[in-house]
């Protein structure tokens, strides 16, 4: 602040003087920060400051496009993001996209593919995946044993797996509870002690026990946004029919959720709404966990303590995900395409649109609350 009046009074004068210094040093009073972070092709990942919907930053990935999946550290100042086809896995410092940490999974002899599941421990010393390796022999490739790979994030640019657990196939997105067990996503919902191994049953879906009208699930984690209620929450359909018969024309048609709390390790399965129409993935909102908001071809609202849905906005294309900001004003729709649609969450109408150099794809899109 410059000052060029000339003051008759040395009072006036002395307390403007303090009144800039104060406004000199309120900017450093910051709030916590929160940034939308997203990977686009041919392989960047994107780091958009929410307070303005502008790219603050793009860090260049190594490798071509793998599916995007994003895994931050329980400070959020560091992401970690499958690449290479999502053979090989790369930490970015997202407030300067140094890169920190690179784990290549594969070997001349031995292809490792992660699919989706990357997480990071509750104390932020150890990166998890599930690896599905092949053996490639001189005559023909041997499928071998799904396992959960456990990492050193301090061993930094030469990574390699410090231990390994068998776990079942079909897991794609994974998450860390409170208490350091790692939630996997596939035909039922699990938990796995990285330190031991041993795997405990969270959710029933492909061997649930509803009862013979009911249509086993189909479940599918290839989203679980779910860092701004500290939740994994994976959708999935399912039908009630009226007779042992099982006429599809005739049967009521569910989405439903396996909704993990990863503060408490606690999960509820429940059916949610009729299903009318795709959604390809849930978030909570922050402020009421009744309330969830899903997207595909449509952006909509759900009350799930009432089995209704709220309100539905048409999308101008598919988006796969979605996810919102802290205090659950403002949801933000993206995947597919190159462009993440902003929308009030009251109304679900359309507000902004953040235009980025390539398409997401199957990628993510997380939010990173930086404290102050």
């Amino acid at each position: 602040m410059k000052l060029t009046n000339t003051f008759k009074s040395a009072g006036l004068a002395g307390s403007l003087v303090m009144g800039a210094a104060l406004s000199a040093v309120a900017p450093y009073a910051m709030a916590d920060q929160e940034y939308l972070l997203t990977v686009t092709r041919p392989n960047q990942l994107h780091v958009i400051d929410m307070s303005t919907n502008e790219i603050a930053r793009t860090c260049d990935i190594p490798g071509p496009f793998g599916t995007g999946s994003i895994a931050m550290s329980p400070d959020n100042t560091h992401a970690y993001v499958l690449s290479n086809g999502t053979k090989d896995i790369y930490g970015f410092d997202i407030r300067n996209c140094d890169m920190t940490f690179k784990a290549e999974q594969s070997s001349p002899t031995l292809q490792v593919i992660s699919m989706q599941s990357i997480t990071v421990s509750a104390d932020g010393t150890e990166l998890y995946t599930v690896q599905n390796p092949v053996k490639k022999h001189r005559d023909r490739f041997e499928v071998m044993q799904p396992r959960l790979a456990v990492f050193n994030i301090e061993d930094g640019m030469n990574a390699k797996p410090v231990r390994t657990f068998p776990v079942d196939r079909r897991i794609t997105k994974i998450a860390t509870t409170a208490q350091n067990e790692v939630i996997l996503g596939g035909a039922d919902l699990k938990a796995i002690n990285p330190e031991t191994g041993d795997i405990r049953m969270v959710s029933k879906l492909a061997n649930w026990e509803k009862g013979p009208l009911w249509l086993p699930p189909d479940a599918f984690a290839m989203h679980s946004q779910g860092e701004q209620a500290n939740e994994y929450i994976m959708p999935y359909v399912t039908a009630k029919f009226d007779s042992e018969e099982w006429n599809f024309e005739t049967a009521e048609w569910w989405w439903g959720m396996s909704r993990v709390d990863l503060e408490t390790g606690e999960a509820e399965r429940v059916e949610t709404i009729p299903f009318e129409f795709i959604i390809f993935n849930f978030i909570t909102d922050p402020r009421d966990s009744n309330i969830l908001y899903g997207s595909f071809n449509t952006l909509s609202k759900h009350d799930i303590s009432k089995n209704e849905t709220l309100a539905v906005h048409e999308l101008g294309h598919t988006y796969y995900d979605l996810n919102i900001s802290g205090d659950g004003k403002t949801i933000y729709v993206g995947g597919t395409s190159s462009d993440i649609s902003v929308h009030d969450s009251e109304t679900l109408d359309k507000i902004g649109s953040i235009q980025l150099t390539g398409d997401m794809s199957t990628s993510d899109l997380r939010v990173a609350t930086i404290k102050d």
